[in-house]
């Protein structure tokens, strides 16, 4: 990694990489193991985790583009060695998440992805980018899907706040897509026909 070109992004921007397309790498265990590294470094980095989550969806069958992607990555780590999360003591003692979804963008199964960070004060306590479970047949319901999950991590981190005896506000969920919130803000929708 100290001879590779510095690059400014993680992942070409419209970069969709399929299970085909070009020859398979010769040593996939090296792969494997490149991969095994960079999901530790999401810990501390979590804007590597879409795409370092893009390439292992191929640790079956490792091929030269997905390689690519790989050495993208870890340009990206050499340009940006000082990057990280600080955290600082909070001002305020308030959750505030930011969800999102793709609608379908997998090639391969039209999957939605999810990603959503949680914020408690200034600083990032969590985060998630994940490939959702079923096919979602509108932007809609991928995003309910979205705010679903980081609703869950949101209950989950209250309650652990709970237990340390840390009081905070009612916690505040964004999301982009106008019809998901609606979604949420009208009960009366019959669920089971949404998603």
């Amino acid at each position: 990694m100290d001879d590779s070109k510095p690059q400014p992004t993680p992942m070409t921007s419209g970069l969709k990489l399929t299970a085909n397309g070009s020859t398979s790498i010769p040593d996939p265990f090296f792969y494997r193991s490149i991969l095994g590294g960079l999901q530790y470094i999401t810990i501390t980095r979590p804007e590597l985790s879409f795409s370092i989550n893009n390439v292992c969806q191929f640790m079956h069958n490792p091929q030269e583009h997905h390689w690519k992607g790989v050495k993208r990555i870890l340009g990206y780590l050499q340009g940006t060695v000082t990057h990280g999360l600080h955290l600082r003591r909070p001002t305020n003692l308030t959750l505030m998440a930011f969800s999102d979804s793709d609608w379908g963008s997998d090639l391969v199964d039209r999957k939605s992805t999810t990603g959503y960070c949680v914020y408690f004060g200034n600083n990032l306590v969590s985060w998630s980018s994940r490939k959702q479970h079923a096919v979602s047949r509108s932007s809609t319901k991928a995003e309910y899907r979205g705010l679903a999950a980081v609703t869950t991590e949101i209950v989950w981190i209250q309650s652990l706040l709970s237990e340390l005896q840390v009081n905070t506000a009612t916690p505040t969920i964004y999301c982009d897509n106008l019809g998901a919130v609606m979604l949420v803000a009208n009960h009366i929708y019959d669920l089971q026909n949404i998603i």
